[in-house]
């Protein structure tokens, strides 16, 4: 009889193990050494295939060694090194990018939905900040050296308030971290989003979100 009870009570532990572990459970760590993106693959995966004879050049990128032109709308430029970059990192769960500020330039309100961010300041200096989901903003003056953190999936911002150009490295925590420019998202979608959605959520009339359309709509 006691021996049918702690079989039972064994049973049910493990059950409820079983049932919770899916609970608790990430991402698998890798199964081997390395896997280098097939980028030509026509293979569908959460990610890429691993091709056949990877090389040193595989993990390997200067991409990041010089400025990027900021001669843009906004005044920056984003220069990423991510497994589309550096077919290696593929599985690794890390990223790099670089981005370069013309005085007074912006790197526009935007998220990433996969990763949450590091940046080190290599020169100049730059206001940042994020927005949590109680819509609180937590907002510092960064330079040279310094470094800031941006969580995984909130909206955050870095504006370069100098004379003089600022450039950071941004580190990530997966190889592609995807990103969503809030305005480009909302104003430059396709198909568009309707304008009474926007002119309801925004506050304005339907005149204003057709200007701002126009700014962001693909150049012909």
């Amino acid at each position: 009889m006691m021996m049918a009870r702690v079989s039972s009570a064994l049973f049910l532990a493990v059950a409820a193990l079983v049932l919770a572990v899916p609970s608790f459970a990430g991402d698998p760590d890798y199964l081997q050494d390395i896997c280098v993106a097939d980028l030509n693959s026509d293979l569908k995966v959460n990610g890429f295939p691993c091709k056949a004879n990877a090389t040193a050049d595989d993990f390997f990128t200067a991409v990041l060694a010089k400025p990027g032109a900021t001669n843009t709308t906004a005044g920056s430029v984003v220069t990423g090194a991510n497994v589309e970059k550096v077919p290696g990192l593929n599985t690794l769960g890390v990223s790099l990018s670089r981005i370069d500020y013309a005085p007074g330039g912006l790197n526009p309100p935007h998220t990433h939905p996969r990763a949450t961010e590091v940046v080190f300041v290599l020169y100049g200096e730059l206001d940042v900040g994020f927005i949590t989901t109680a819509n609180k903003l937590f907002a510092k003056t960064i330079s040279q050296g310094d470094v800031f953190a941006f969580p995984r999936g909130l909206v955050h911002f870095q504006k370069n308030n100098g004379d003089k150009p600022a450039a950071v490295i941004s580190a990530f925590n997966s190889q592609l971290p995807g990103t969503q420019s809030i305005a480009m998202t909302l104003f430059g979608a396709s198909p568009e989003v309707p304008d009474d959605v926007l002119a309801k959520a925004f506050q304005i009339g339907t005149v204003e979100v057709d200007k701002i359309k126009a700014k962001f709509a693909p150049k012909k």
